[in-house]
């Protein structure tokens, strides 16, 4: 059953998973890999979004997908261009980027700066030579776990 909630309500992984139409484990994933991504939590563990990250997830399912960045290379581009930029001052609330970081500042000002950015453009011909590899490996992996 499936419940219309407000769209300033917070959601579950799973919601959250469901609506962008990706497993939770991978959520759960680009959490370790992209520190703007930073669900509530129970002391059980449990996480719920709230819309800002819910922005933000979507913003990195984008990079990754649709635009065919590496996670070193979404992650370099936030950097750069940061957030506000990326998803333009409307989508998220004011007071969501102005807790500071004072770690991250400090070694940003010590550390030298290297740029990379990884993008990677396929052909659709590359595309679906890769999507029939896939399937035939998918294919070869039931055979095998058969025998």
């Amino acid at each position: 059953m499936m419940i219309n909630k407000s769209k300033s309500a917070f959601k579950t992984i799973a919601e959250v998973a469901d609506e962008l139409g990706v497993a939770t484990h991978v959520l759960r994933f680009w959490e370790t890999k992209f520190s703007q991504i930073k669900p509530m939590k129970t002391g059980g563990g449990r996480r719920y979004y709230r819309p800002d990250d819910v922005e933000i997830i979507k913003l990195i399912k984008s990079l990754l997908y649709n635009n065919r960045y590496t996670i070193e290379g979404a992650q370099q581009l936030i950097k750069t261009k940061g957030l506000k930029n990326l998803l333009g001052e409307e989508e998220i609330q004011k007071d969501f980027f102005e807790e500071p970081e004072k770690q991250g500042n400090e070694l940003a000002k010590s550390e030298p700066q290297t740029t990379v950015l990884v993008r990677t453009e396929l052909s659709k011909e590359a595309v679906e030579g890769i999507s029939g590899a896939v399937n035939t490996l998918k294919s070869l992996k039931m055979k095998l776990t058969n025998l």
